[in-house]
Order: structure tokens, then sequence, then C-alpha cells
């Protein structure tokens, strides 16, 4: 059976939905906004990632027997508001930003407009796949910027819960890695997977030789061997002298690798496995991956840094009405003016303003526009990029955001969107949000 959607909220949602039914303010249509006020501490721009991911789970949001009985039973919500819930399909109109896309403080990078009952009640849901797979995909993002184009695996699935290890794998590859050790992410969104063995494969054997000896059976000579579960240069000579100098790669997860990649590399090559890659692991972040850019590294495994963001766990977005109107009236923009959490009301559209080199200069938000239309990449050849396009009219999702075509997608608008970033974007130093923004 197919898990609903519905109890991944807070119980507030379904209170106000309760409270505005009563009151009769329940189908007053609303516009609702997803956006950060700040950039995680230092960060220069982010990347959005989820929104396929969401899409397909305001799609399924669905109130079954299950769901209704348990909030019947603990008197959650009164009888017509159980009614409600029951029939309830999201029916209203959805806008973003594309998946893989840059933004910045401001940025309106979820639009929702319905009615307040059916937009509130998708908060949590909004929240909680955006925050979490843009904080990754951000982090992967600034990884790859720096990995000189040597790919880099994520491989963090024993770092994060059983789902979200499966949400990190896509945001990482959205944001340019080139593979996962995941199988359920490569099975439910077409990433390449990748892996051998552990240390733990050495240590059954009564010999490290005797150990890939086994391996180089089943996998043939291309495989990646492991090459320090003991010590770095025996291992290195007996893989080469167990797979001939046709070895596939060497992966080496421990020591100071500037120093043991170089030393790996020298041994390599004297041993006459000249084309034998070199892949690194252990721990490594931005700035790891940085400081091996003059090594003899061939590729780089992920873990821990990016399923939790390396520093910046959660994006910060919020979801904040912005708009409302009664019946066909003219749209009241609204917001709020709390200190610290001021946010800009009405309805926004926005675009980047690019020079006449493609670099992105300025991020523009209109405040009382309507959200754009799609956007062409023909576009992308003038001056102004539009930046929202519509992923739900009318309660139809447009399908091709979703799934491994939609994730597909998203990684290759990622590819061209950090094309446009100016180079300043890439120091990985401490530093404001490399354009600005500006409404208008």
């Amino acid at each position: 059976m197919i898990e609903s959607p519905a109890f991944r909220t807070d119980r507030y949602e379904l209170t106000m939905v309760d409270a505005a039914i009563q009151s009769g303010t329940a189908d007053r249509e609303c516009m609702f906004e997803t956006f950060a006020r700040r950039l995680p501490n230092g960060r220069r721009y982010g990347i959005v990632a989820g929104t396929g991911r969401l899409l397909e789970l305001i799609r399924d949001f669905r109130f079954t027997d299950a769901e209704l009985d348990w909030l019947r039973e603990h008197d959650v919500v009164r009888a017509p508001t159980l009614d409600w819930l029951a029939d309830y399909s999201f029916s209203g109109n959805v806008w973003g930003y594309q998946e893989g896309e840059a933004y910045f403080p401001g940025s309106p990078l979820l639009v929702v407009d319905g009615t307040f009952a059916e937009a509130v009640i998708l908060e949590t849901l909004v929240l909680s796949t955006l925050n979490y797979d843009t904080s990754v995909a951000s982090a992967a993002a600034r990884m790859v910027s720096v990995s000189l184009g040597r790919p880099i695996a994520e491989m963090g699935s024993r770092r994060a819960n059983e789902h979200a290890a499966v949400a990190a794998a896509r945001a990482a590859y959205i944001a340019g890695f080139a593979s996962t050790s995941n199988l359920e992410a490569g099975r439910t969104w077409g990433i390449p997977t990748m892996g051998t063995a552990a240390h733990s494969f050495t240590l059954l054997h009564d010999t490290e030789e005797d150990a890939f000896r086994a391996q180089v059976d089943a996998f043939g000579s291309a495989t990646t061997l492991l090459v320090d579960t003991y010590d770095i240069s025996r291992g290195i000579e007996l893989a080469v002298r167990v797979a001939g100098t046709g070895l596939g790669a060497i992966r080496i997860d421990s020591g100071d690798l500037p120093t043991v990649a170089a030393a790996a590399r020298a041994q390599l090559d004297s041993l006459g496995a000249v084309n034998t890659t070199i892949t690194v692991t252990s721990d490594l972040d931005e700035y790891a991956i940085a400081a091996l850019s003059g090594s003899p590294v061939d590729a780089f495994g992920v873990g821990t840094s990016v399923v939790t963001g390396s520093g910046a766990p959660a994006a910060g977005m919020v979801y904040k009405l912005v708009a409302r109107r009664d019946d066909a009236g003219p749209w009241m923009s609204v917001a709020k003016t709390s200190i610290g959490k001021v946010s800009v009301g009405g309805r926004k559209n926005a675009v980047r303003l690019l020079d006449g080199g493609g670099t992105a200069r300025e991020e523009v938000i209109l405040v009382g526009a309507e959200p754009s239309g799609d956007v062409d990449d023909a576009q992308r050849e003038g001056v102004e990029r539009g930046l929202l396009v519509p992923f739900i009219t009318d309660g139809e999702v447009d399908e091709r955001y979703v799934g491994a075509s939609g994730t597909q997608r998203a990684r290759a608008h990622n590819a061209s969107v950090m094309q446009e970033l100016p180079i300043e974007a890439f120091r990985l130093g401490r530093g404001e949000a490399v354009i600005p923004t500006s409404y208008r």
C-alpha cells in the first residue's frame, strides 16, 4: 500500500482549516509564497531542489479512511472539517523556480494559489521537502564547483534516515554529482549507482590478496580495489599483482590524502598501472576537495557532509501568505511586519538580469505582477530571464518536472544555471549573496 503524505504535516494546519471553515473564510482565494530571508551564513548562492518530489507529494496528498479515523478518534477537528478533508485534492495553481535553479534572499521559489484551506494545509509538506533537498543541493553544488570536473559520488545513506538518504542522493545528483551508492535512488530517480567493497570484505578473507582475487574474479580487472585496510603501499602492490596493470581504480579512505594520493600515483605508475585511477573518500567536504585540487585524484566519494548540507542542514525557507481576495475582487497584499521577520506582500513575478556576456547581475522581484508563464531556453540569449514556471495548473501537475525524466531535466537546468553565475560565486570564503535582490 502506498503511504499517503497527508500526515506529513503539523496539527496547526488542520486546526486553522477547521476554524476557517467555521468562520466562513476557508474558501478565500490566497497566494502563499516560499522564500528564504537570507542564505545560510557565508553562502553566496543556493540551489533549489526537491520540487519534483514535492509535486508528486501534492498530487498524492489525500486523506484516506485511516487518517480520517485517527483525526476523529483524537478530536483534532470537527465533523464538517473531516468531511472536507475526505474530499481534499489540491485544485489550485503552483508556480516556482525550476529545480536546479540558483536562488538568493527573497527569491519567490514557490508560489501557491488556491483557497486558504487547500493551500495552507500544504505548508509543512512544502517546507520539509524544499528545505532539506535544497540544503543538500546547495552543498553539493559547492563541492562540484571545486572538483575541477572530476566526478563525485554521493555515499551518505548511512548518515541520514532511510527516506532522507534517497532524497539526498537525488538532490546531489541534480547539483552535479555523478552517481550514488543508494539503490533506491537509482531505481526511483534513474541516478547511476556505484559501489564495490568495504573494509569488511577484506577482513572477511584470510589475506588481503585473497580478498582482491575474490573481487577481481567476480567483477573483472576494471573493478575498484580498496587498498587502505592495512598498509596502503602494500595494498597497491597487491592490487596490481592480482588485477594486472589494467586495474580500473583504487580507493583510499584514510591518511593525509594529498600526500597519500601523490605517493599512490607514483607507485601505480612505477608498476605500469598508468591508467588506473584514484578515488578518495574519508569525510570529504568542499574545503577538502578544494585542498586536493593539485593532487592526482581522479574521483571523490562524499557522505556525511553532503547529506547534512555541509554545515547548513536546512535552507531556512518559510511559507507565508502574501495576498488574498474575496470572490473575484482585487487582490489585497498582506505581510508580516514582525521585527526580524518582515516579509514583502503581494503577488510577484521574478526575473534575472544578465549582462551582455550572459552573466547574472541582479535578481528582480516584480511586486504586484502575475507569475510568468513557462520559460523557453531561447530567452537565455537576452538580458532578462524569467524565473517562475507553472508546475500545477488547476490541480494538474506538469509531468515534465516529475519522475526520473524530471530529475534529468533539473540536472541539465542546473548545469546551465551554474554557467550564469559570476566567478565570485565559487569562492569558498564567507561572503554575501553574489548578486543583489531588488523589488520593483
